[in-house]
């Protein structure tokens, strides 16, 4: 097998857009009714390539990587925090003229999906929600508070590249689950200290103390999401996440209760790799009604 064949499951056109001197990279494939992919941490939008094969002869797929992700440009000093990544998809969006769209988050794309949402939610008609949260969570796992360790923290996550690696045998129900290919593609991205920045900074970014930068950001989008009874909103979840469990479920039904939800037993977060023949059906459903 060799390096690049990874791209033969990715077969999109690569776009980007200056944000600010800075080169976000994004697919938009398709056209028709829109429907914008907004990935988490480690992923980027590879992630979704059984989604945008799926929708593109029918939809307009649009979906972005992250600044410091995928094939987007990885600054080293750059503002690496929820807000950003927020206004970035907000212009994209915007740039785009994206009307009457469907909106699918997974992980961090969550509190960034359902942030531009909150900004720009005259132009989406339905929510998606793939393992994520958007509150404040009240503690995280002790995984993801190692990886926030000064010098240790990063010295394992941009260093050794212990989280990108780790996510791909604890973020599925079955570890053998991913073929080569996919975790070819999930961490070609992520291959060196400078190309991990964005990886490291999500993991600290994750809002613990009222004074931490993304706090009253995630907080104003807890207020805002009763907002989202106004429209259908579906939650599909692979049960066997250790991340974002059955706990984190049951708090964002509490928080969304109108929402369709879909757990998927055998399923863990890599919610699009273990389950995409059934996420692709659940989705194309919904979609479709």
């Amino acid at each position: 097998m060799s390096n690049n064949d990874w791209q033969k499951e990715f077969p999109f056109e690569s776009k980007f857009f200056d944000q600010g001197g800075v080169r976000q990279h994004y697919i938009d494939e398709g056209e028709g009714e829109p429907i914008v992919m907004v990935h988490g941490n480690p992923t980027w939008s590879f992630y979704y390539r059984h989604l945008i094969s799926s929708f593109r002869s029918t939809h307009r797929v649009v979906a972005v990587d992250h600044v410091g992700c995928g094939l987007s440009d990885k600054p080293k000093k750059y503002k690496y925090r929820l807000s950003t990544h927020v206004h970035n998809l907000k212009n994209i969006v915007s740039n785009l003229k994206l009307e009457n769209a469907t909106l699918v988050v997974h992980d961090w794309g969550g509190p960034i999906g359902l942030g531009m949402w909150m900004i720009l939610m005259q132009r989406f008609k339905r929510v998606v929600l793939l393992n994520t949260a958007a509150y404040i969570p009240k503690e995280i796992p002790f995984g993801l508070q190692v990886a926030r360790w000064p010098i240790l923290g990063a010295i394992g996550v941009r260093g050794l590249n212990l989280f990108c690696k780790k996510a791909l045998t604890t973020g599925v129900a079955d570890s053998q689950s991913l073929d080569a290919v996919a975790r070819q593609g999930l961490l070609a991205p992520y291959d060196s200290w400078a190309n991990r920045v964005a990886v490291h900074n999500f993991v600290l970014d994750i809002p613990l103390k009222t004074s931490h930068p993304s706090y009253s950001g995630l907080q104003l989008l807890e207020t805002a999401l009763p907002q989202l009874a106004e429209i259908p909103v579906k939650m599909i979840w692979g049960m066997k996440d250790w991340v974002f469990n059955g706990d984190v479920l049951d708090e964002m039904i509490r928080r969304i209760p109108h929402a369709e939800v879909n757990r998927l037993e055998n399923v863990g977060h890599y919610v699009m790799e273990e389950g995409r023949e059934q996420v692709v059906e659940l989705v194309q459903d919904f979609v479709g009604r």
